[in-house]
């Protein structure tokens, strides 16, 4: 009997690497490197900006007051702090993009409540919104690559025993 996926591309190697002819296979793998290049550098950038100033030298402005009692130390202080969690998870969406992704997204969530709590910032709490849906489609691209490559990985272990078993590959 034979099955149909309903998804037959996350279950054949995909993208230009392999020589796919398939359009959707190609646009996701572009979808796919944007994304990902967008959320390693752009956290990593946004962090080190912290220390460095260039961006904005008023980074404590964005920091809710009740956030600011909560952690110890200065606004500048917390600000810091957030400059390291910032590289931290650019560099984790580098090495395992499934989850830093997830990292991401939900650092996102954090900064659209400190925002949105300041009573101020409107605007850059609904464009935080719009990159948080965008690390969740990263998250997505990252899984559906990876549970096809997890399955190409299975069928070729599967294949190999068959074949060291006297069966046909």
């Amino acid at each position: 009997m034979t099955t149909l996926h309903a998804r037959p591309h996350l279950h054949r190697p995909a993208g230009p690497r392999t020589g796919t002819a398939d359009p959707a296979d190609r646009a996701a793998d572009r979808a796919y490197l944007l994304l990902r290049t967008v959320f390693t550098v752009a956290p990593i950038l946004f962090g080190l900006d912290k220390f460095a100033g260039v961006l904005t030298d008023h980074w404590d402005a964005y920091l809710a007051t009740w956030i600011n009692d909560l952690v110890p130390g200065s606004a500048h202080d917390a600000m810091l702090m957030v400059g390291v969690v910032e590289v931290v998870a650019g560099l984790v969406v580098a090495v395992t993009p499934r989850w830093g992704a997830l990292l991401v997204a939900a650092w996102l969530a954090g900064i659209i409540v400190d925002l949105v709590s300041t009573g101020k910032y409107y605007d850059i709490a609904l464009r935080d919104f719009g990159l948080l849906v965008a690390a969740l489609a990263l998250a997505s691209l990252a899984a559906g690559r990876h549970a096809a490559r997890s399955g190409r990985v299975a069928a070729g272990v599967a294949r190999d025993a068959d074949t060291a078993e006297g069966g046909v590959a």
